[in-house]
């Protein structure tokens, strides 16, 4: 019986004209680490297709100990930052020949641990953890299997991790918050002397910590006083925080004339609040908001925002696992690097 012989790399070199290492290469997504041009790359794959090849990924694995396979573990899919991270990340690995395996843990750290043994069962090339409530106890099980890993949003003390500076753009935001004119008024500090609120959060989240900082530190240095009742961070669900909104507006006479929400989640509580209020007062509020919606732009009051920085963050740590040596022991006494990345203003047009 007649068969038809399979299309090899061999046969492939002979018809690009390229050397066999290098169609290797083209083909198992490890062309920019050996600098392969990527119209060469392209000519490659092309002429891959048309001869029907199809590499052998489970050989390839073996052979490489390489399963070609990325994962990242996320808390949720349920705003703006945490779906656009993940969409990064699967641009990303497919651009580096890699397929990505995105799972969501619903914060249950639980269930981070179970998700990372599995992913590792599965023999993924590396991990990026984002956001998780425990990324040290995940980096063990990590270390543990030899996996290379790296966290991301959220540091850890055994992992590199790439970060917003949370800091840094709590105090732009703030800054911003105090500059503003709200229908045309002079905007004086005076104004926002214990009238500025942050709302949403928990304190000892490491983000929101970062943000209360950036925030206290501008308050104290433009109205002389930062009071603990000016932090409202009772977390992230929209009736929690609509129910604390509804607390603070509740007297007139020390009602917020500015208010710094935490995240988007909780600017959905916030906003269903804001919505029950006569117009004139929404309209003399200060608004911001540290995380990004462009729906804002058609709310009837401006909001300042901050946009993190989501594809500049999962680049870096892209580059943290293929330039910087990875910590695989839990003696290394060297802590691991941090890479902070700079979000952005985005001020009412």
């Amino acid at each position: 019986m007649d068969t038809v012989k399979k299309t090899t790399i061999y046969d492939l070199a002979q018809l690009t004209g390229a050397s066999p290492s290098t169609v290797s290469a083209a083909l198992n997504g490890t062309w920019r680490q050996r600098r392969i041009k990527e119209s060469t790359v392209r000519q490659i794959q092309s002429i891959a297709a048309q001869q029907g090849y199809r590499t052998n990924l489970q050989a390839r694995g073996l052979r490489q100990s390489r399963s070609g396979l990325a994962g990242l573990i996320m808390p949720m899919y349920d705003n703006r930052f945490f779906a656009s991270l993940a969409q990064s990340f699967e641009v990303e690995a497919r651009r580096r020949g890699l397929c990505p395996i995105t799972v969501s843990t619903h914060r249950d750290p639980e269930e981070e641990q179970r998700t990372a043994e599995t992913l590792i069962s599965y023999a993924v090339d590396s991990l990026f953890v984002a956001g998780a409530t425990d990324p040290d106890a995940i980096s063990r099980l990590c270390r543990d299997a030899g996996l290379r890993h790296v966290n991301v949003d959220l540091p850890g003390s055994l992992a590199p991790s790439v970060i917003s500076d949370n800091h840094a753009g709590a105090v732009a935001l703030t800054e911003a918050m105090f500059d503003a004119r709200p229908k045309g008024e002079d905007h004086a500090d005076e104004r926002l002397k214990g009238r500025i609120y942050f709302l949403g959060g928990r304190e000892k989240d490491f983000a929101t910590s970062e943000r209360i900082a950036g925030f206290r530190e501008v308050v104290t240095r433009r109205s002389g006083h930062c009071a603990e009742e000016q932090i409202v961070a009772t977390g992230y669900n929209p009736e929690t925080v609509a129910r604390q909104a509804q607390v603070l507006f509740q007297n007139p006479e020390t009602a917020p004339r500015a208010l710094l929400v935490n995240s988007t989640i909780a600017f959905e509580g916030g906003l269903s609040f804001l919505g029950s209020l006569p117009p004139e007062t929404v309209e003399s509020l200060v608004v911001g908001c540290y995380d990004y919606d462009p729906f804002v732009r058609y709310l009837r009051f401006p909001v300042v925002m901050v946009r993190q920085d989501v594809e500049g963050l999962i680049r870096e740590a892209f580059q943290l696992l293929t330039s910087e040596p990875l910590p695989t022991d839990s003696t290394d006494s060297a802590a691991p690097k941090i890479i902070k990345v700079n979000p952005a203003l985005v001020t009412p047009a």
